[in-house]
């Protein structure tokens, strides 16, 4: 996948296009991300030993990973992603030139 957890991405299509949001999550096998406040979902929860209110949560459902981009650390843009090796290390680099990697 072309971003990780805790990359800075741009939601380019869907109903939450043009938010920006740190990805809380990345599922690789189903090729999807959570987004901190994109995709936001009501669920309803019984009282349990963790939530003893209950009541009407709202959380982050996963969306597909096609639909973001990472922004430019340059630029603060979103950008495509390359690949190149360094060091004998694959790392991500945006189109920019400039490391996605910390």
């Amino acid at each position: 996948m072309h971003v990780k957890k805790g990359d800075t991405v741009q939601v380019m299509s869907g109903k939450d296009k043009g938010k920006q949001g740190v990805i809380l999550k990345a599922m690789p096998s189903k090729n999807r991300v959570v987004v901190e406040g994109v995709n936001v979902m009501k669920k309803h929860a019984k009282p349990s030993q963790a939530n003893p209110q209950g009541g009407i949560l709202e959380i982050e459902a996963p969306i597909h990973v096609s639909n973001v981009m990472p922004l430019d650390p340059k630029t603060g843009k979103p950008t495509r992603v390359g690949f190149k090796v360094v060091d004998g290390k694959k790392v991500r680099v945006a189109k920019s030139g400039e490391s996605l990697d910390k």
